[in-house]
């Protein structure tokens, strides 16, 4: 006899993204010399100065529960963070900071606090695999606005404006983006805002900004929040963040959200049920992330940067292959379209027949693309570029 499961459940499957690493881990322990370019994490150690903060937090007993919605030294350090890093006149207090169990629970409480049965949110395509999901679990429906990649997929603020409907309760946005690595620009960020302030006459549309990635820019590009561009819409945007990708801490489990003060208690009411706090342990070290040396931060977004120029400029000559150069993250969004097949064919074939292994696009609403992660060595880089040459050479 089947189980009957929650109707929330319809339609909402695992990410690809890591069943395909989980496949990718599994032919590497049968012996296969996979190559892998799937998970969205960095592959450096977490700095030293961050795990000895959580030895000594062991040491110092910080192991019991702790308030649901994190330690208040964490969440002053992280108010304190995003005023330094997004200046004045941008200045949240410690109790309009929530400290979650990564950054993908942050979203997920901010849209089970904001959205009802047959809201909408809007998300713009390509797109971080779980924002579908996590909006459906919340009950509400996605509507989809998709980019041009000949537009560096900038957003087109008169499209946004025209799918905003009274039933619109969030707009999602990803700067710098998984996948695409684009940096939303300040131009495009006015131009939202502007959409935002005249859509209603009241603060019931909310912005979800993701900038879980927005210390790994690459020059000329620079970060840019869209709080930063229109601080009037300070309390209708919901910034997320996290420890994971800037200080190589995905492991460790620790995100935040800041936002409006009411907002933030209905989230924290909601984790104080489903989490409870985050890892004792984890808040100590994400602690010394942000308040210690930032050294790592800067050289480990160099070392992207350096992995970038080697992949893509090594995509971009390869037949049937091309390639924008991504801002920021690290991910380069491979555009297959000229090899006559769907990108879910394309990716298996290169697992079965080279051995390497990338996520096809259609998770992230696109046929027509490859993820590649560079968050791998140049010897791995250079080594699938050669395999890639080898399998479209006629």
């Amino acid at each position: 006899m089947a189980l009957a499961l929650a109707d929330r459940l319809h339609g909402v499957e695992s990410s690809p993204t890591l069943a395909l690493a989980a496949k990718a881990k599994a032919l590497v322990k049968a012996g296969k010399p996979v190559l892998d370019f799937t998970v969205g994490e960095p592959d450096f150690p977490t700095p030293d100065h961050i795990k000895r903060a959580a030895i000594a937090a062991i040491e110092n007993n910080h192991t019991k529960y702790t308030p649901a919605a994190g330690i208040p030294e964490l969440r002053n350090a992280i108010a304190n963070d995003l005023h330094r890093r997004l200046g004045d006149p941008i200045k949240y207090a410690s109790a309009e900071v929530m400290v979650s169990c990564g950054a993908k629970q942050a979203l997920y409480n901010a849209l089970q606090v904001l959205c009802n049965p047959d809201d909408e949110v809007i998300i713009l395509a390509p797109y971080w695999v779980s924002y579908k999901p996590l909006v459906k679990l919340a009950g509400a429906k996605p509507v989809i606005l998709n980019t041009r990649e000949q537009d560096g997929y900038q957003p087109d603020a008169n499209l946004v404006k025209a799918a905003i409907s009274p039933k619109t309760r969030a707009i999602i946005l990803n700067s710098p983006s998984n996948p695409t690595g684009a940096v939303l620009s300040n131009r495009t960020l006015k131009e939202l805002a502007a959409v935002v302030q005249g859509a209603r006459h009241d603060d019931s549309l909310f912005i979800i900004s993701d900038e879980i990635y927005d210390q790994i820019v690459f020059a000329p590009a620079k970060p840019c929040s869209i709080v930063q561009v229109e601080p009037a819409l300070v309390n209708q945007i919901i910034l997320v963040n996290g420890v994971s990708k800037s200080y190589s801490m995905t492991g460790w489990r620790i995100g935040y959200v800041a936002g409006p003060k009411n907002v933030i208690d209905a989230m924290s009411a909601l984790q104080s049920h489903s989490t409870s706090n985050p890892t004792s342990i984890s808040q100590h070290a994400a602690l010394e992330a942000i308040t210690g040396d930032q050294g790592e931060v800067q050289r480990m977004a160099n070392e992207f940067e350096r992995r970038r120029d080697a992949l893509v400029g090594g995509l971009n000559r390869i037949s049937g292959l091309s390639c924008l150069n991504p801002q920021g993250a690290f991910y380069a969004w491979c555009n297959v379209s000229r090899l006559g097949q769907s990108a879910e064919t394309i990716a298996s074939r290169w697992l079965d027949e080279i051995n390497l292994a990338v996520v096809p696009g259609e998770g992230f609403g696109s046929s027509s693309h490859v993820r590649f992660s560079f968050a791998t060595s140049l010897q791995v880089i250079d080594e699938a570029l050669d395999r890639l040459k080898q399998w479209t050479r006629p």
